[in-house]
Parts: C-alpha cells; sequence; structure tokens
C-alpha cells in the first residue's frame, strides 16, 4: 500500500503553494495534504513559534490513516525535522529546505560544517536585502526581492499567483532550533535547487549530507511553481518505495 503525503510550506508561503503538485498526485492514485501553518495561507489565526508549527504538522499527520511522506520545503524543513517523528513518518523530504540539528537553526544552519566558510554569495541576490521588517517581529519581502530569490526561474504570471499570496514570517520562527531530530533516524530524500537564489546550493549541498539519499534539480527556490512535475515524480516514487 503506497504512503500518503503531508507537505509543508516555507516562510512567507501557505498550503496554496502546492496547488500544482496535489493534482497531479491525485492523478496518479497518491493521497496527498498541504497544510497551512499557523497564520498562514487560508489559517487566519495568529501564528505561531517553531515548535507550534510543528505541533500542526504532527497534528495533521494524526488524520492521516497509515504511513506517511513527509515533505518541508525551506523552513518548513526545519518544521519537519521536529514534527518527522510522529511514527506514521516513513520518509522525509526536505526540498531546498533545513534539516537543521539541535541548537541550530536556519539562521545559522551548518556553520560549522567544512566548506561553508568558502561558500561564495559574489553576484547572487540576498534575501535578507529583500526584508521588511515590521513592529510585530515579522517581515514581509519586497515584491523585487521575491521575484530575484524566490520566483527567479517562474513565468510572470506565476510569479503573480504566488506574490499576491505570501504573508507576513514570524522571524523568531528561523532563528530557533527544533526540539526532536527526525533525520537522525528516520530515511531522508535532499533535493537541492542548483539555481537557487533564497538558499545557496552550495549551502544545500552541505546540508544534504545529512540526508540519505541526494537529487539535484535545475531550478529555483520555489520548483512546486515552476516544474511541479517534478515534484510530484519524486513522491510518487518515495510514497510508493517498500
Amino acid at each position: 500500500m503506497s504512503a500518503s503525503v503531508v507537505l509543508v510550506h516555507g516562510a512567507w508561503h501557505g498550503a496554496w503553494c502546492f496547488d500544482r503538485v496535489l493534482p497531479l498526485l491525485s492523478a496518479r492514485g497518491i493521497d496527498a495534504i498541504a497544510v497551512d501553518l499557523p497564520g498562514h495561507g487560508d489559517d487566519r489565526g495568529p501564528t505561531t513559534d517553531l515548535h507550534g508549527d510543528a505541533a500542526r504538522v504532527s497534528d495533521a499527520v494524526d488524520r492521516v490513516r497509515g504511513a506517511v511522506v513527509l515533505l518541508g520545503h525551506s523552513y518548513g524543513g526545519a518544521v519537519i525535522t521536529e514534527a518527522g517523528v510522529h511514527p506514521s513518518v516513513r520518509h522525509l523530504a526536505y526540498l531546498a529546505a533545513f534539516p537543521v540539528d539541535r541548537d541550530e537553526s536556519c539562521v545559522d544552519a551548518a556553520a560549522g560544517e567544512p566548506g561553508t566558510e568558502r561558500i561564495d554569495h559574489t553576484g547572487r541576490p540576498n534575501l535578507a536585502h529583500a526584508f521588511v521588517h515590521h513592529d510585530d517581529g515579522t517581515t514581509t519581502l519586497t515584491r523585487e526581492g521575491a521575484r530575484a530569490c524566490l520566483y527567479n526561474d517562474c513565468d510572470d504570471d506565476t510569479f503573480a499567483w504566488a506574490a499576491d499570496r505570501l504573508d507576513p514570517q514570524p522571524m523568531e520562527n528561523l532563528g530557533q532550533s527544533p526540539r526532536r531530530i527526525a533525520w537522525r533516524d528516520r530515511p531522508s530524500t535532499y533535493v537541492i535547487c542548483a539555481d537557487d537564489d533564497a538558499v545557496h546550493p552550495d549551502l544545500q549541498r552541505i546540508l544534504a549530507r545529512r540526508c540519505g539519499n541526494v537529487r539535484e534539480w535545475p531550478t529555483g527556490h520555489s520548483p512546486f511553481a515552476s516544474r511541479p512535475a517534478l515534484v510530484a515524480d519524486l513522491l510518487v516514487e518515495l510514497a510508493l518505495a517498500p
């Protein structure tokens, strides 16, 4: 019996970002849901910290029957690192994401790993330059920054579809460490996005060492929008694996 798929979005996004992936999974007989983290997407309640986000994902997995493939995109990788210890989770998939360790966060991920100090950011956009900081501790992104960093390989219509839905993101979450580390004892796959201008591909390659399997795609940071079939193909493969 195939596993179900649970999809977890990254910072500023919502479950909507997987709208192009879900029908492709359904067409191939894979049950899948995308989760809105608190305060994002269609959830108009308050936001929470990293641990509250992980609790939301754990609750979603509770409602799924049988085994689960759990995918996290970007910041969502930190979320599934904590939530992925759920007994139903069979495989973790990190999409340009942060399989952070204990006492490590998205902000300082892999800071002590060999090679991190040699990553060359010359000539690449800097996502931090797109931040618009707000008094409540959240950030939004400038439209130009979101285009350059998150959706650099997407057409204009795709970017407009996404940009109009981006939510404020609590910055506290990006500096928090998970309480549990699922990738240490669960099978995992890391997808490196080689043309990513949000999370440097060389940092992704370092983080990918923590996972059992590694793929590399010629995409920007958001292949769920630019190349949804790639994402769906991977998830079908993982869901059908014994």
